[in-house]
Parts: C-alpha cells; structure tokens; sequence
C-alpha cells in the first residue's frame, strides 16, 4: 500500500508547528500530506471529545496515530 500525496489541508496555524514537528520525526517514514491529514483528523476528533483542541493534545492523538500506521505499513512489507 503505498501513500498517495495531496496538499495540505491544514489552515489553522496554531498546527503548524505540530505539523512540522511530526513531519520531521516521521521523516522517511511517512510524507508529510499524510502528517497534515492525521493532524487534521486529530484537530477534529479533540474538538469533538473535548469540545477544544489545544496544539499539545493533538500532537500527541496525531503522533499516535501516525505510529500505528507505520506499524500497519511494516506489518505489511
């Protein structure tokens, strides 16, 4: 399975820094459309559990995210 590339879709800048520190951890691992989507998705399960978002939390929901998808990748090599 291979990752498709799009533009990012992240437009509040607050992410940005989530965005760019993810993207760096998970460099060679994962492009960094696919950091920005998992953000995205993490910005909007936070805001629905917890009715806010802060920078922190969805760092952590993307960075856990972002790890079980590259496990599923491994697994499947």
């Amino acid at each position: 399975m291979t990752e498709t590339t799009s533009t990012a879709t992240t437009t509040d800048e607050r992410y940005a820094p989530v965005v760019e520190l993810l993207s760096s951890e998970f460099s060679g691992v994962h492009h960094e459309s696919t950091v920005t989507r998992c953000v995205d998705a993490a910005r909007h399960g936070a805001e629905e559990v917890t009715g806010s978002a802060a920078p922190d939390l969805v760092e952590r929901i993307a960075r856990q995210h972002l790890q079980v998808l590259a496990l599923a990748f491994a697994e499947q090599r």
